[in-house]
């Protein structure tokens, strides 16, 4: 019998560490891939995975709900948010902040799948990787997380609202929104 997120938690907040370590091998890689793709760095996004995790350990008393789904990637968007507010002002203050943002991982195995290796073919497909991704990294950061919750994650509209303690009516606004922004910035990329 599989244990449900809510008996996962409760048996957290028991003191079961095996529970702990279960809801990270259940959710570890999804909200990676979350950080990853609202940071565009792989270091930045595992420091965040550290930070969201241990607020979900610190704050596992206070889950209520059903959702719990939507309530780790609440806590990881707002750790995100916090993590760009201290880059923000990193840079205000005159200190140099640089990510790397580039994923050679990312770029190899988008090229791998591609059983036809052609290197022009290649070149082609890892310049459009390269600008759907600036693409979506310039996005206001709410536009950013409501694309990348619904279509990286995919989250239905009902749970990135709960993520991102909004209305699903706010999300399909910043859904458009952002799908209308990159189909103006990339008209020639095949989304």
């Amino acid at each position: 019998m599989t244990n449900t997120d809510k008996s996962l938690i409760e048996a957290h907040c028991r003191g079961d560490q095996k529970a702990f370590g279960e809801i990270v091998h259940r959710y570890g890689d999804s909200v990676l891939g979350y950080l990853i793709k609202m940071t565009g760095n792989k270091e930045q996004a595992e420091d965040l995975f550290q930070e969201t995790f241990k607020r979900v350990h610190e704050k596992s008393h206070t889950f209520k709900g059903t959702e719990f789904k939507s309530w780790l990637f609440k806590i990881a968007t707002n750790v995100t948010y916090d993590g760009f507010r201290k880059k923000h002002r990193a840079e205000s203050q005159g200190r140099e902040v640089s990510f790397n943002s580039m994923n050679d991982e990312e770029l190899v195995s988008t090229v791998a799948e591609d059983n036809s290796f052609n290197p022009s073919v290649a070149t082609v497909k890892a310049e459009q990787v390269e600008q759907v991704r600036h693409a979506v990294e310039s996005l206001p950061d709410k536009q950013k997380a409501a694309l990348v919750l619904a279509y990286y994650q995919q989250l239905s509209y009902r749970e990135v609202a709960l993520a991102l303690d909004c209305s699903v009516g706010t999300v399909k606004t910043q859904m458009y929104r952002a799908l209308k922004t990159l189909a103006q910035k990339l008209p020639e990329v095949e989304l």
